[in-house]
């Protein structure tokens, strides 16, 4: 067998990351864990978690989103989507350390919104959002010169999705914009329309557009998609002026799978089944939706729906196989055949919990997420632009 030896060939290190041979620090920044990480078969992981809880007391609140998988979310103080996190580590000045499972941008956004004594941890640092980082910095300035030589950038109001990086927050607090959740994006959208003519929206292209289309009345014709890996976007200045809604072209990689044919196919399959996806998903999957709403909107429908209800479910598996225990009465399945856990999300596992609580417990902080202070203002005020909204 010829080999790259015999050939005088010297790998790059891209080619040795894709072959599992190497690490990226810049993009898998927790891969390697500073500290000795417990084997996920250790039978003890479980009692190790409490004792370390146990130990640090009230000095440590535990964040758990409702993607985490069971063994995680067990040793949560509290449950729920990015934002109400947030405003739960917010409200708990006391604790010093807040250990956020979940992903980073969810960091970050809890970082922006506690006191400067506390410290926010991530037991992982790879445990990112393939969302959050289709929209950059540099990419949104760039974008923003686009508008400014179409010369609508004054009519223009940035408006993000929670999900986003701390910059992409800061960009919309320092133009004038404000950050909305799956929740309140219709009020948000509103807000922004009596404050100017059109919306960027960042970066999840099916939220911007199912918003204004499905809950605005918009057409699909008042929105346009800019990609920022083409020239200006790969509109016209022409078409950029018609516009009302620009949206960037980001999605979820979790919502972004279910497809037409899987709500064709589970209604075949389960005759009178509800189907119940997140705002997310693509249009056409939303429009052939029985209901459409955010994280907390779907666990509030499982819970107020009637024993003997048939319900398929198009968000991350983790919650459904989660909402499906906790309703034995009602049938609940996931809306796609195919497995699709969030595979960042699942990153947070519970060795990296036990080593986070316990590398706490002995005095030593890790995977601090700290956002510097000139983000974290611009970021705070397209935060409390939206915290004001009626």
């Amino acid at each position: 067998m010829t080999t790259a030896h015999d050939l005088d060939v010297t790998p790059t290190p891209l080619a040795l990351l894709l072959l599992g041979r190497e690490a990226d620090p810049k993009s898998e920044r927790g891969v390697d864990c500073p500290g000795d990480l417990p084997a996920p078969s250790d039978p003890d992981l479980v009692a190790r978690a409490r004792a370390a809880k146990e130990k640090l007391g009230d000095k440590v609140f535990v964040l758990g989103h409702h993607y985490q998988r069971d063994e995680v979310i067990q040793f949560a103080d509290v449950t729920g989507d990015s934002f109400k996190l947030a405003q739960q580590a917010a409200a708990r000045p006391e604790a010093e350390y807040i250990v956020f499972c979940g992903v980073h941008f969810m960091a970050e956004s809890a970082d922006i919104l506690t006191t400067d004594d506390q410290r926010v941890v991530l037991p992982d640092l790879a445990a990112g959002c393939s969302m959050a980082d289709m929209a950059t910095a540099e990419q949104v300035a760039e974008c923003w010169d686009v508008l400014t030589e179409a010369g609508i950038a004054d009519a223009v109001v940035p408006v993000s999705y929670m999900n986003s990086s701390a910059d992409i927050k800061a960009f919309t607090g320092k133009h004038g914009g404000t950050i909305c959740t799956s929740s309140n994006a219709k009020r948000a959208l509103e807000w922004a329309f009596e404050q100017g003519e059109k919306v960027l929206f960042l970066p999840d292209q099916h939220l911007g557009r199912n918003t204004a289309v499905r809950d605005m009345g918009m057409s699909l014709d008042d929105c346009v998609l800019y990609n920022p890996h083409k020239p200006n976007g790969g509109l016209t200045a022409e078409q950029l002026r018609d516009a009302k809604m620009i949206l960037w072209r980001g999605h979820c990689s979790v919502h972004g799978r279910f497809s037409l044919d899987s709500v064709n196919d589970v209604r075949e399959r389960i005759p009178g089944v509800n189907v119940l996806v997140h705002p997310e998903c693509k249009h056409e999957v939303v429009e052939s939706a029985d209901y459409v709403g955010s994280t907390e909107y779907i666990i509030k429908a499982l819970d107020a729906a009637p024993a003997g209800s048939k319900w398929a479910i198009g968000t991350e598996l983790n919650l459904v196989r989660r909402l499906a225990k906790q309703h034995p009465d009602k049938e609940v399945v996931f809306l796609d055949k195919t497995v699709c856990f969030c595979s960042t999300m699942n990153r947070i596992d519970l060795p990296h919990l036990v080593w986070a609580l316990e590398s706490l417990a002995d005095g030593k902080l890790i995977n601090q997420i700290s956002v510097d202070r000139e983000t974290e203002d611009f970021a705070k005020l397209a935060l409390e632009r939206m915290l004001a909204l009626p």
